[in-house]
């Protein structure tokens, strides 16, 4: 029975079990927290407790909790240093996920004037969860000596994000109302969590682990301001590329196809499979390749999966284009922090945390022009051209990163 306490042969000691809970932490934390809202949007306009024009706001109060909350997590390590050594990452991911489910249950309830403050608080529990669970999954995978297991953690919110869709779809078709739908989430999430607390638990590493792997040489030297400034950016056109399509997608097809059509309801499960196969796919990248050339690939892909759905509205046009938004989807934070990492190594969480912050930002944007614009057009050629913008917006970055990795090649000083 000892041994089978012991750190070598303890399941919650194993890679496979720190990877498996790093994967369901976001699962909760971004599948439900942030996006079990895009599919229970269209209930909630059938039910009539929200306006197109609410629902967005209530997504950008959402995206500005995520802001403020990665904001948070970049300064806690500067500023409150003795109540951080405290409150590590692990503690931090726990309470994150335990206000994840507290939130989303109270989104069930009929008080839409406390909606907007629900959705604010879940953003940043779900920044908590996403820096904080990826710092301390990274680390413990690192002196388990399995750092490749790092990329499967990212498939959380796309499992997340189709379990919430497939759950809709069958909830449309039993025509459930949303509020239902927030309590199931809240269910499924709660699930999850319990599965999870048990092994997301003390520091990622000792301080004898710290001080072995600092001995195994110095830090590589941070990267200029311009290169951190140049990724930062880019980073964020990300939150704005995505996020029309990650918040409209079920009210867009059902828009464009013949009313009583099965398809919009699945699209968006869609788009989180697609994500789940990304992630696993970024765990076959070699650690070798210039994570620079791979987001901008990732910005190329999804700006494509943005044109096929204006330029092909129909069932087939959607779903390739829900496919291709989501392979990338994930990956792209995966690299993006391994990015971030390789620009600034000694001070990682916290420019992590910075990008985090960016991406936030483009988030806000998003909703409230694509709203402006269906206000100011209608909805068709609203959305058709908020998303033209969006794809616009991700070719602009995928030209900065091939700009960066050009200007500033792997392996020379930036």
């Amino acid at each position: 029975m000892e041994a089978a306490t012991t750190e070598g042969t303890s399941f919650r000691h194993q890679p496979r079990a720190v990877a498996l809970a790093g994967l369901l932490s976001l699962a909760v934390a971004m599948g439900v927290g942030r996006f079990a809202f895009t599919p229970l949007l269209p209930m909630m306009l059938a039910d009539g407790v929200v306006t197109l024009a609410g629902g967005s706001w209530l997504a950008t109060a959402n995206y500005i909790g995520y802001l403020v909350g990665a904001l948070a997590c970049m300064a806690l390590p500067w500023v409150a240093r003795g109540w951080y050594g405290r409150w590590h990452p692990a503690r931090l991911a726990r309470a994150g996920l335990a206000a994840t489910v507290l939130l989303t249950v109270a989104m069930a309830l009929p008080l839409p004037a406390t909606w907007p403050l629900l959705r604010f608080a879940a953003g940043v529990a779900s920044a908590f969860v996403l820096l904080n669970i990826s710092s301390w999954c990274m680390v413990r995978l690192s002196v388990l000596g399995q750092p490749a297991l790092s990329a499967l953690i990212f498939c959380g919110p796309g499992v997340g994000i189709a379990l919430t869709g497939f759950m809709t779809s069958a909830m449309v078709a039993a025509h459930w109302r949303a509020a239902a739908g927030w309590a199931a989430f809240a269910l499924l999430a709660a699930l999850l969590c319990a599965l999870v607390l048990p092994v997301v638990q003390g520091r990622a590493a000792q301080a004898s682990n710290l001080q072995a792997g600092a001995a195994e040489g110095a830090p590589a030297p941070p990267a200029s301001a311009t290169a951190r400034t140049l990724h930062a950016i880019a980073y964020g056109f990300a939150g704005l590329g995505y996020i029309v399509t990650a918040t409209f997608l079920p009210v867009i097809a059902r828009g464009a196809l013949p009313p009583g059509s099965p398809w919009p309801d699945l699209f968006w499960p869609i788009f989180g499979v697609a994500a789940t196969l990304g992630a696993v796919l970024g765990t076959r990248v070699r650690a070798a390749w210039d994570r620079r050339w791979l987001l901008a690939a990732c910005y190329a892909m999804q700006a494509a999966g943005i044109a096929l759905g204006l330029h092909w509205p129909t069932p087939a046009g959607f779903a390739l284009g829900s496919a291709l938004l989501g392979l990338p989807f994930t990956v792209i934070t995966f690299f993006g922090f391994q990015e971030a990492r390789r620009l600034w190594p000694a001070a990682v969480d916290s420019f992590a945390g910075l990008i985090t912050a960016t991406f936030g930002l483009g988030q806000i944007a998003g909703p409230p022009l694509a709203a402006a614009l269906v206000a100011a057009s209608g909805q068709a050629s609203g959305f058709a051209r908020a998303l033209a913008a969006a794809a616009a917006v991700l070719v602009t970055g995928a030209a900065m990163y091939a700009f960066s990795a050009w200007r500033w090649p792997q392996g020379s000083v930036a």
